[in-house]
């Protein structure tokens, strides 16, 4: 009759067994399912739900971006662009609202600012004259989300009013009927998440890409 193995080295072989075990089923087996039913069940999600224009992916319904005009300062980066140019908007497309790190996808997060902290309070104002000038509107009339950044920084979501507000500026900007550009703004404005949650919103991406195949 062999030997029985010593207690130290049965307790390693059953602990090589069960990491060889968990990893077959934790590493491989559920990683595999969990991709299986997002696949089958939210293809469009799970593949970043991206956004095509004219066969050309312009980005992601589910991530705000800018929407400014070239940077024309020289520089001596390999870019080509200035990083130290303020951004200016282009007047041709519906802006989103502000972020706190420029819509870079590798920074989500807030601004952290409290509502009594004067940097924000002075950014609020600064945001509210800039885009009023911008649009052509009352500072009055300037929606809070126009504002303030929100928790993700990367919002790819206006409110209608905002929406709305910015309609005569694009019409202009691109010589299009303003009841076309309005009418976009209703084709493209999703309701509150699970009917109950949150504000109407507008899709910017999607909005702008119609807005972009108008012409």
């Amino acid at each position: 009759m062999p030997k029985p193995l010593p207690t130290s080295v049965r307790t390693h072989f059953t602990a090589l067994r069960m990491l060889l075990v968990m990893t077959v089923i934790l590493g491989l087996a559920y990683p595999l399912l969990v991709t299986g039913i997002s696949q089958v069940a939210f293809s469009d999600k799970a593949n970043g739900s991206i956004v095509s224009s004219q066969g050309k992916e312009i980005g992601s319904s589910l991530l705000g971006q800018n929407y400014n005009l070239p940077k024309t300062a020289p520089s001596v980066s390999t870019t080509g662009a200035d990083p130290d140019e303020a951004p200016v908007p282009d007047p041709r497309w519906f802006q989103p609202r502000p972020s706190a790190y420029a819509y870079d996808p590798k920074s989500s997060g807030a601004s952290n600012l409290g509502p009594d902290s004067e940097d924000l309070l002075k950014a609020v104002e600064e945001r509210r004259a800039a885009v009023a000038a911008f649009d052509g509107v009352d500072p009055a009339t300037v929606p809070a989300d126009a504002l303030t950044a929100s928790g993700s920084s990367l919002d790819p979501h206006i409110s209608v009013a905002y929406a709305q507000e910015q309609v005569a500026r694009v019409a202009k900007a691109r010589n299009l009927p303003a009841d076309k550009l309005n009418a976009l703004v209703a084709k493209y404005t999703e309701g509150r998440s699970l009917g109950f949650l949150g504000a109407e919103g507008v899709n910017v991406v999607l909005l702008n890409r119609a807005v972009s195949e108008q012409n």
